[in-house]
């Protein structure tokens, strides 16, 4: 087992299960096009967020395909977002802040992996802002995506004794299941903090909708199907 935590090649997505082997030295493949990937050394830190890390490890080994349930508030936090108002934060993460964590999409909302600490902190700052469901300002006119009027959308911080649905290491589910946007690729990934979210769910919700032809880093042809630019990251 540990040797294949040393690899760093990515896995591509749409690979079938091998058993009895190494898996990870299996999926390997450099010419192909480039998605939404998984490395060893990124599986290594989402099973640290485990009290068993090699047994998490020799599950995923054994079944590359399958989702996993992994805790919150060790190794991360995760802010939970209605789907479109998660690509306009990340928008703006990736054009005008410090990019992103891990990001996944789960049953139409957007997963974003945080700094743990995130999940209690966020709130409280968001009430302060007054975006919250408490908030001052009229909700008249909008809708679960906070699109329009004063509120935000229902954000879910999950944090310590809550857990979270993650998607396959190798392959996107065909039926709408978990899926990553920005996979974990490293053990020591950068999370954003809560002060980070704050900036982004402040400027989402004083920006004006994205017009036609404004610049994006989500393709044209399928959006959900994006691949953020890691190296961008500062």
């Amino acid at each position: 087992m540990s040797a294949w935590l040393k690899d760093e090649t990515s896995l591509h997505t749409g690979a079938a299960p091998h058993h009895g082997v190494g898996i990870f030295a299996l999926l390997r493949d450099q010419s192909g096009p480039q998605a939404a990937q998984v490395t060893a050394a990124g599986a290594a830190w989402l099973a640290g967020a485990t009290p068993c890390p090699r047994s998490t490890l020799a599950q995923w080994e054994e079944r590359p395909t399958a989702p996993a349930v992994l805790p919150c508030g060790s190794a991360f936090d995760v802010v939970n977002v209605p789907a479109l108002f998660g690509r306009r934060m990340l928008e703006r993460l990736w054009a005008e802040g410090p990019g992103s964590g891990p990001v996944a999409t789960h049953r139409g909302r957007m997963l974003l992996f945080a700094a743990p600490g995130t999940a209690q902190r966020l709130p409280s700052l968001l009430s302060w802002e007054e975006w919250g469901t408490g908030g001052s300002e009229s909700s008249e006119g909008t809708d679960e995506t906070g699109e329009q009027g004063g509120t935000m959308p229902p954000l879910l911080c999950h944090g310590t004794g809550d857990a979270v649905t993650v998607p396959p290491l190798t392959c996107a589910s065909p039926d709408g299941g978990p899926r990553w946007l920005v996979a974990p690729d490293t053990r020591t990934p950068w999370l954003p903090g809560p002060d980070v979210l704050l900036w982004a769910c402040v400027r989402v919700r004083r920006s004006p909708l994205s017009r036609t032809g404004a610049p994006t880093i989500f393709p044209h042809a399928d959006q959900d199907a994006n691949v953020y630019d890691v190296t961008r990251r500062r």
